[in-house]
C-alpha cells in the first residue's frame, strides 16, 4: 500500500507535540519505534523516501489519541 504524506498531522498536534512521548506513545499504540513515528510527522520512510501514514495508520493514531486523552481526563478528575 502505497504511503500518504500528510504534514496537517504534526501541524494539527502543534499544541501538545512536545509534551508527549512519542517513543513511548509508538510503542505503546502501533508496537513500532520512536524513529518510526518520527518518520510518519516528517513525511519519510526513514531511508530517505516518501513516506507518511496510511488512512489505516492515521485512524489508528486518531483512536490512540483518544484513548490517551481519555486517560489524562481520568487521572485529573481524581486529583
Amino acid at each position: 500500500m502505497r504511503q500518504i504524506v500528510d504534514t496537517k498531522i504534526k501541524e494539527a498536534l502543534k499544541d501538545v507535540y512536545l509534551y508527549i512521548g512519542w517513543g513511548k506513545f509508538s510503542n505503546t499504540y502501533f508496537g513500532k519505534s520512536a524513529s518510526w513515528i518520527y518518520n510518519k510527522f516528517n513525511g519519510t520512510d526513514g531511508n530517505g523516501g516518501e513516506g507518511g501514514f496510511t488512512d489505516k495508520e492515521k485512524e489508528q493514531l486518531k483512536c490512540a489519541l483518544f484513548d490517551f486523552s481519555e486517560k489524562i481526563r481520568r487521572i485529573a478528575e481524581n486529583l
